[in-house]
């Protein structure tokens, strides 16, 4: 028997196990090494040890796929213990293929029994077998057996610190970021996550989708560097008290949530920028950023509503009047069966216009497809996710035009969500 470990990457579809990095008996060099001297099997359980059945997607919840199965092999190298390739080495590394079309690569699954139940990480036991051998004569290596965990790299989630707020009527955990700190104060980015991502795992409220690329350099430097705040709801943002979902439009949480993000404000007040709090999040979180601009609206710089689910006919006329001053870019697909436009985003971003908002804009999706080649179906073509899933193309910031189609234009020059959200 012999160890391995795990790499997780935290993808546009939420975190995945992409590869696996094997500790061998010897030093070996990278023309020893190919993908057909080895078999990876897996068997995906809870931290319980029970098996854990996977839906066909978020719509066919009952249709379940075994947990359990072989992962194919797209490439074998020698490489450190980090991943990194390496022309000679004690590790080789194992890249396999992932994605929503192979079940048993995801890192995380959900409650099946229930339309928003929790996301959670899941415990892949891989039993990865040589099945030819490595090198001749004497140094030669064969019959090598690899169901020993010797740990799990999560390098994206890793970036992230956690921390519970002292609010005792309902203290909030929470994940956050700190940036690479120069001379001067940053803007803080509040992430509110979806239905999924609440519960007690405060590490699913910031991969569970990908918000750790808000923490990427690419990102930052739009910012100039930027704080990431991701507080974690232990039912759903819209609760409101009776643990149901509705569109009352109020919120059990609305002051816990305050007290949360005053408190990391102080914790950080040499670092914060207070005149560029930025807040959003997607779904049952962009009902919350909806929520939020509406009991505080002298409070936020600038807003990022994604799918959000705050009932337009929860919105009074006093509500629009007070949001409209703030810079808000919506998100959203025309094609969502969960939070319908027509009942949600679009009459509220047209109230904010006939308003006056001179700063909001509002990105309509026909529908969300992978547009980075990272994705793709079945028949090879770029995936098209769920129409609900429209903070995939916001985080990666794809979001470029109006709602009536035409480049947003900031300054005289064409801007995307992030450049627009950066100049706040």
């Amino acid at each position: 028997m012999s160890s391995y470990y795990q790499i997780i990457d935290v993808t546009d579809f939420g975190p995945y196990v992409t590869k696996l990095i094997l500790a061998m008996p010897r030093t070996v060099k990278t023309d020893e090494i190919c993908e057909k001297q080895f078999s990876v099997f897996v068997e995906i359980v809870d931290k319980k040890g029970r098996p854990v059945l996977m839906p066909k997607d978020f719509i066919h919840r009952d249709v379940l796929f075994p947990s359990r199965g072989y992962r194919p092999i797209t490439k074998a190298y020698v490489c450190d213990l980090e991943g990194n390739a390496a022309d000679e080495g004690d590790f080789v590394a194992l890249e396999m293929p992932y994605g929503p079309i192979y079940k048993c690569s995801a890192a995380l699954a959900s409650d099946v029994t229930s339309m928003n139940g929790f996301n959670y990480y899941v415990v892949h036991n891989y039993t990865v077998t040589q099945i030819a051998d490595i090198g001749t004569d004497d140094t030669v290596i064969k019959g090598r057996v690899f169901d020993q965990l010797a740990g799990v790299r999560n390098p994206k989630r890793e970036r992230f610190h956690h921390g519970t707020s002292s609010y005792k009527k309902q203290p909030l955990n929470y994940g956050y970021f700190v940036p690479q700190m120069k001379e001067g104060k940053r803007p803080l980015i509040i992430w509110l996550h979806g239905a999924g991502e609440g519960g007690q795992d405060v590490a699913i409220a910031y991969s569970g989708n990908k918000v750790t690329e808000l923490t990427e350099d690419w990102v930052q430097k739009k910012f100039g560097g930027a704080f990431v705040l991701a507080p974690q709801c232990p039912t759903m943002w819209m609760d409101d008290g009776s643990h149901q979902y509705g569109n009352s439009g109020k919120s059990m949480y609305t002051k816990a949530l305050k007290a949360l993000i005053d408190e990391f404000i102080a914790q950080y007040a040499y670092a914060i920028d207070t005149d560029r709090i930025f807040i959003g999040g997607d779904s049952n979180g962009g009902f919350m950023t909806m929520r939020m601009l509406m009991s505080y609206p002298d409070f936020f710089k600038a807003a990022f509503p994604i799918c959000e689910a705050m009932y337009d006919k929860a919105i009074k006329k006093k509500d629009i009047e007070n949001m409209k001053h703030i810079g808000i870019w919506f998100t959203h697909a025309k094609n969502d069966p969960v939070v319908v436009p027509k009942d949600y985003v679009v009459p509220t971003y047209e109230r904010l216009i006939a308003a006056g908002a001179q700063n909001v804009h509002f990105t309509f999706w026909n529908k969300i497809v992978d547009l980075h080649g990272q994705f793709k179906d079945e028949n090879g073509k770029p995936y098209e996710y769920f129409g609900h899933f429209a903070w995939i193309p916001m985080l990666n910031d794809d979001c470029k035009v109006d709602y009536d189609g035409k480049p947003v234009v900031l300054d005289g020059k064409k801007v995307t969500l992030l450049d627009w959200l950066a100049k706040q």
